[in-house]
């Protein structure tokens, strides 16, 4: 009869120090022998096998990616999607009127991307969650939201230099290709959704909110003539590309680094003032 290893086993596919095992083989006991190994398919495991899929971060980017730069070749080559543009562009002049209720509602909606409107907003939302989080993250993620729109929408604007839904020469205007008022209402509604879902039972009513607003707001610069289609949905890549990259400063990690400068911040203050309250006292 074949004697039996007293050694541990490899198991295929599993690191060994994360696969305890005993030689009686009787189940380990201890807290660590309780926990799972790692899964198939990762890496550090024996044998080796390839690590980890795409994560659903780097899919996002990517198909951000693609869309903008799709859509700007689109445009700049005058492709199918500009005969689209002017198709949709023939059906929103007919579907809302001058004078109509309509057009009135779509002029309420497409005001709601102006900056006089989604920045404030957004500054209120980012100083109620940063004092109460008692972090300078969100007011910081706010700014670099606001000053995204200006930095990346005004040099492509005049960039590609395109005309706009009535035809009308651009002049001294820089051009309607993307529409600032839609990367606006993104990404300022779209922050401001990212600093609300830290807190989980509020995350899907966030991104619902910030969503339905942003969809209103394209389809009110549609439907009253102010922009291309394509000028607003290359707005929305744009600024989910911007949002992509911020989401990385709304992390915890983040947040606890800001306390901790705050709490040495803090202690300075305290230390400095220790000395003058010696001398103030009797």
């Amino acid at each position: 009869m074949k004697a039996e290893s007293l050694l541990p086993q490899n198991a295929p596919g599993r690191a060994l120090a994360h696969t305890p095992h005993r030689s009686d083989g009787c189940p380990p006991h201890t807290p660590r022998g309780a926990r799972r190994s790692d899964l198939q398919g990762r890496l550090g495991t024996l044998p080796p096998v390839p690590g980890r899929p795409i994560s659903l971060y780097a899919l996002t980017l990517t198909a951000l990616a693609v869309l903008f730069a799709l859509l700007t070749w689109q445009v700049a080559a005058g492709g199918p999607l500009v005969r689209a543009d002017a198709a949709l562009r023939d059906a929103a002049a007919r579907a809302a009127p001058p004078g109509g209720a309509v057009r009135g509602t779509a002029q309420f909606c497409a005001d709601l991307g102006g900056a006089f409107v989604a920045f404030p907003v957004l500054a209120l939302g980012a100083c109620v969650l940063g004092r109460r989080r008692r972090s300078l993250v969100p007011p910081l993620l706010a700014a670099l939201a606001a000053l995204a729109v200006p930095a990346l929408v005004l040099p492509l604007k005049a960039a590609v230099a395109r005309t706009g839904p009535n035809g009308a020469p651009l002049g001294d205007y820089a051009g309607y290709y993307p529409s600032g008022h839609a990367a606006t209402a993104a990404l300022a509604y779209g922050a401001l959704a990212l600093l609300c879902a830290r807190r989980a039972p509020y995350t899907p009513y966030a991104y619902a909110a910030a969503a339905v607003l942003n969809v209103c707001v394209g389809a009110g610069l549609v439907l009253c003539g102010y922009h291309w289609a394509t000028d607003v949905v290359v707005s929305w890549a744009l600024a989910g590309l911007v949002l992509c990259a911020l989401s990385r400063l709304n992390t915890r990690r983040s947040t606890r680094l800001n306390t901790r400068i705050g709490t040495r911040i803090g202690a300075r203050l305290t230390r400095r003032a220790g000395p003058a309250r010696q001398r103030a006292a009797p």
